[in-house]
């Protein structure tokens, strides 16, 4: 058995999942030696319960999940939402400025219960059809449910120019977030995979683990820095990179979770 108690908390997208989005089998056996010998594996995504919803079937996840960046934790063994952290009700009148005054990009509003398409533009086709799921499609005005997060969707080369026009609205209750090359996410204020990280602590049964944290892109560097021990796979971007305690030699289409329980279970990491 693993001495310390290990939990190993991944980010979905470019860690743990190659671009097929199929976990590779190497990294599912892997996956079950680790839980043989005693340590939890689950987790961190900014997708929504709906479009993660299949993976804990897939990856036989027994724990729950941080979902939406960090804005919920989910169990999906009891299909019920732990914690929540919704925006504030001003992030509605934010989304409909940004929209209008940058029609160029894509709108999600990311709901607790469901996902609403604001602007459909082919970058924002294209976040769905990697989600996998089925949206509602409205108005901001239209859009039911709590909001947990807001994702603009557009070309690489549009982001730095949207970013700084983000930087310069100075929205308060809110902070924003790049999830990818062609995403930029609008979460509450304070709430990241990190904050969840710190909350998932206080789990019942969490007491005394060792919370080792893997991801590879902006948005998980909160978690990582969250951690007690932080991992990024070989194609991470240098931003994590610079934040890891472990960069390991394998990217996420060649089983890098696979090389970073190998190196757990035969005792290589000082914890």
């Amino acid at each position: 058995m693993l001495s310390p108690k290990i939990c190993i908390i991944t980010d979905l997208d470019g860690t743990f999942l190659p671009k097929s989005k199929i976990p590779l089998p190497r990294d599912l056996s892997a996956v079950r030696r680790f839980e043989q010998e005693g340590g939890i594996f689950t987790i961190a995504t900014g997708r929504t319960i709906q479009s993660s919803v299949r993976y804990p079937e897939l990856m036989g996840l027994k724990s729950p999940m941080i979902v939406f960046n960090g804005g919920a934790i989910y169990d999906p063994i009891e299909n019920k939402t732990l914690f929540s952290h919704p925006l504030p009700d001003s992030a509605k009148e934010m989304t409909k400025k940004i929209i209008s005054e940058n029609p160029h990009s894509g709108g999600e509003v990311l709901c607790l219960e469901d996902t609403w398409v604001i602007n459909n533009t082919e970058y924002e086709k294209e976040h769905i059809r990697i989600c996998g799921v089925t949206p509602q499609y409205g108005t901001v005005d239209e859009v039911t449910g709590t909001w947990l997060k807001v994702l603009f969707a557009m070309s690489p080369n549009d982001i730095p120019a949207f970013i700084e026009y983000i930087d310069n609205q100075h929205f308060e209750g809110v902070d924003f977030v790049r999830s990818e090359r062609r995403f930029y996410e609008m979460l509450p204020s304070g709430v990241s995979k990190g904050s969840a990280l710190n909350a998932y602590r206080h789990l019942s049964g969490m007491e005394g683990f060792k919370m080792i944290a893997v991801g590879d892109f902006d948005n998980d560097i909160e978690m990582l820095q969250s951690a007690d021990f932080a991992v990024c796979p070989a194609n991470a971007v240098d931003n994590v990179k610079q934040c890891a305690d472990l960069i390991l030699s394998r990217t996420c289409e060649e089983g890098a979770m696979e090389e970073l329980i190998d190196k757990i279970l035969k005792g290589d990491l000082h914890l």
